[in-house]
């Protein structure tokens, strides 16, 4: 592999000693080593247990038992939305307790959901009417000031929070948006000390993938091809890999509106179901595309910053981006990132979650992470993830 400056910050990329990179380029060899491990059926990669001990001051059984009760959490999910029928307020998991919280509106919910397993909090707005208000702020989408992030549900406080750039707080344009938005219902907002960028990034050399002068990462490996980013290429763009070969053609994008894109992949390239470690992390298998609720631990892989991990703090969010352009159905996680690593694999446990699209900050700095939800990616263009 030819050197390169990003690599060198993040360590060497090992290859044969965990599994293979996302992609491997034909003259590779040991190219059956990710089946073979593949069999193993661990708990946890000893690299996502790193990852989770250094970015969430987990010790290793902290981390471990974590895991697993965020396991159980997503089981529940289903059971206990069915259970709260129409006073389903959202649900989340609760790193404190260990248990999935249902928020509900009716007393009379209460028994049936904790039947299944999950605590229960009692709030005042289901989450239908939460996403009614959500709605109402959308059609405002073309008259948002500078300074506005972007907004959506927030099921553990039970509104809605519009997401403000601290410094244009107090803008006019921005204090009207706001006095609008709260005509709409229960809204709140949260602060950021810097706007939502999306995060591709010039070409420095020896990264995962190039469009034109763009530097973006790859998401997760489908058949015939892979999920990345859309703002990292328009439809039919040329798309190179990390030793600058072509890799194949940008087949759908979605940009604005969402930000998503597949990209086949032929010329000597093939997939394989990996999420790279970047050297000093395991290389992580890919086993399916569950969403995990609200409060799970989660983790991404890009080519700038490798492998972070953090919790997935909201869904469903509506995000304006510095540039102008806006998304809707994005999630936050509190996992860093940095320009280059757009369209990079966010996964929790061994379940893709998503394509890494922008944040606010960046790695050393006060950072969240904006991403598009994998599912609606395979659903929008009948792609099938590759798993093992």
């Amino acid at each position: 592999m030819s050197p390169t400056m990003s690599r060198s910050r993040l360590g060497r990329r090992v290859v044969g000693a965990g599994l293979c990179s996302l992609f491997l380029a034909a003259g590779l060899t040991g190219v059956s080593s990710p089946f073979a491990v593949a069999a193993e059926e661990e708990v946890a990669s000893p690299g996502l247990i790193v990852a989770m001990q250094n970015d969430l001051g987990l010790t290793e059984d902290q981390a471990l038992a974590r895991l697993a009760r965020e396991a159980e959490a997503g089981e529940l999910v289903p059971l206990a939305e069915d259970a709260a029928g129409d006073a389903f307020a959202g649900s989340w998991f609760d790193p404190d307790s260990g248990e999935l919280v249902v928020a509900v509106t009716e007393e009379s919910a209460v028994t049936a959901v904790e039947e299944t397993g999950a605590a229960t909090e009692r709030v005042t707005r289901t989450v239908a009417e939460l996403n009614a208000v959500k709605s109402e702020i959308d059609t405002m989408g073309d008259r948002v000031p500078v300074g506005v992030a972007g907004w959506g549900v927030d099921v553990r406080a039970n509104e809605v929070v519009v997401h403000v750039v601290r410094e244009n707080a107090d803008d006019p344009a921005v204090r009207k948006f706001l006095a609008e938005a709260g005509s709409a219902g229960p809204v709140g907002v949260e602060m950021l000390e810097e706007p939502i960028t999306t995060h591709a990034a010039g070409v420095v050399g020896g990264d995962p993938f190039y469009v034109g002068n763009a530097r973006c990462s790859i998401g997760f490996s489908v058949h015939g091809g892979f999920v990345t980013a859309g703002h990292c290429g328009a439809t039919g763009s040329a798309v190179r890999g990390w030793d600058n070969t072509h890799i194949g053609h940008v087949r759908g994008r979605v940009w604005p509106g969402s930000d998503m894109a597949w990209v086949d992949v032929g010329s000597g390239w093939w997939t394989v179901p990996v999420v790279l470690g970047w050297g000093t992390v395991p290389d992580r298998l890919v086993r399916g595309s569950s969403p995990v609720p609200v409060g799970s631990s989660i983790c991404r892989s890009g080519s700038t910053t490798g492998w972070r991990c953090g919790t997935l703090t909201a869904v469903n969010q509506t995000v304006q981006y510095s540039s102008g352009e806006v998304a809707h159905g994005m999630s936050f996680t509190s996992a860093c990132s940095a320009p280059g690593d757009s369209g990079g694999s966010v996964i929790a446990g061994d379940q893709a979650q998503g394509v890494h699209s922008g944040g606010s900050g960046s790695c050393g700095s006060s950072s969240m992470t904006v991403f598009n939800p994998i599912n609606p990616i395979l659903q929008r263009y009948g792609l099938t993830l590759h798993t093992t």
